[in-house]
């Protein structure tokens, strides 16, 4: 089966040992996968599905891309990006109010000349969205809709694909663990566990949504996701690993975990994480390592998905150091 895409991304990403917080934790040996090296406006994991998202788009003929996230969306700036480097105009709607003065993602947003539509309450995003769709092609602007999260079956396909790379780098570990909210990556890399024979376990630290969600929608896109790749495969629900113990306190919103799990991984290995994403999947391993969830004997490999720009917005700035 051909499948279009476009090789803009920066890959293989680089793989790293994290000895020294692997040390202060007393547990795991730990490794951490740089997808926030893609290359793309500062990288991070959106680059991957863009690359099979954008090349539908102009396999459709399309001129616009539109998609929609929160304020900060690092998925948002790397369309906003790709769009760009594309020729392709775009416009995204984000959910918040217009600052004063834009400020990390939302900054290159605009540089990159992306049309922004506001919207005040996240429950009329949807509403805007098909709305702005709609209104573009009236226009005669020729949209792509780009799913919140390059979250669709065309999208996921570059999780599963990332899980090939992981098993032609030969690196062995018995966990991945990575951040999980749209479905999108989660979904793409059960698929690649499957059809690329990786044989360690895939666990997602929910960034917002409930266990029961990430485990229906992960299951059923991984299954959609399937029929472009070869013959369906029939996820279910267990299949799925995640956990929503640590999204309580709400998207986006920084809590002393958090916060000191991006600080540990700042202080012991120079690394960067976001305050929404990584910052979050990160406690969550942490905190699942000082439980005893990981045999001391495993080696699990954290999926660095990007996004540090979040840690100049001014809505965080103030919560480091």
């Amino acid at each position: 089966m051909t499948i279009s895409r476009l090789n803009f991304a920066h890959l293989p990403t680089p793989i790293e040992t994290l000895p020294r917080l692997s040390d202060a934790l007393g547990g795991p040996r730990l490794l951490i996968k740089r997808d926030d090296l893609t290359g793309l406006a500062f990288g991070g994991n959106k680059t991957r599905k863009l690359e099979f998202l954008v090349a539908e788009a102009r396999d459709h003929g399309a001129k616009t891309l539109i998609s929609g996230g929160a304020l900060q969306s690092n998925h948002c700036r790397q369309t906003a990006a790709a769009a760009a480097r594309f020729g392709l105009r775009c416009i995204l709607v984000l959910t918040g109010e217009k600052p004063p003065k834009p400020s990390a993602n939302l900054l290159l947003d605009e540089l990159f000349g992306a049309e922004i539509v506001y919207v005040a309450e996240r429950k009329d995003r949807d509403r805007i969205l098909q709305e702005t769709f709609d209104r573009a092609a009236k226009e005669g602007k020729e949209p792509y809709l780009v799913p919140y999260g390059g979250s669709s079956p065309t999208g996921a396909l570059g999780y599963a694909f990332a899980v090939k790379e992981l098993v032609e780098q030969n690196v062995q570990a018995d966990w991945i663990v990575f951040a999980t909210s749209s479905a999108g990556t989660h979904a793409g890399l059960l698929l690649g566990q499957r059809v690329f024979g990786y044989k360690g376990k895939v666990l997602g630290i929910s960034i917002d949504e409930s266990e029961e969600w990430l485990k229906e929608e992960v299951s059923k896109l991984a299954s959609d996701t399937s029929q472009k790749v070869d013959e369906r495969i029939e996820f279910s629900p267990g299949d799925v690993l995640a956990n929503a113990d640590y999204c309580a306190s709400g998207y986006g919103i920084v809590t002393e975990r958090e916060r000191q799990a991006i600080e540990l991984f700042a202080r012991y290995e120079g690394l960067l994480l976001d305050p929404v994403y990584t910052g979050r999947s990160a406690a969550g391993m942490i905190d699942l390592i000082r439980k005893g969830f990981f045999k001391k004997a495993e080696t699990v490999l954290f999926l660095h998905t990007g996004g540090q720009l979040a840690l100049f917005a001014h809505q965080y700035a103030d919560k480091f150091p």
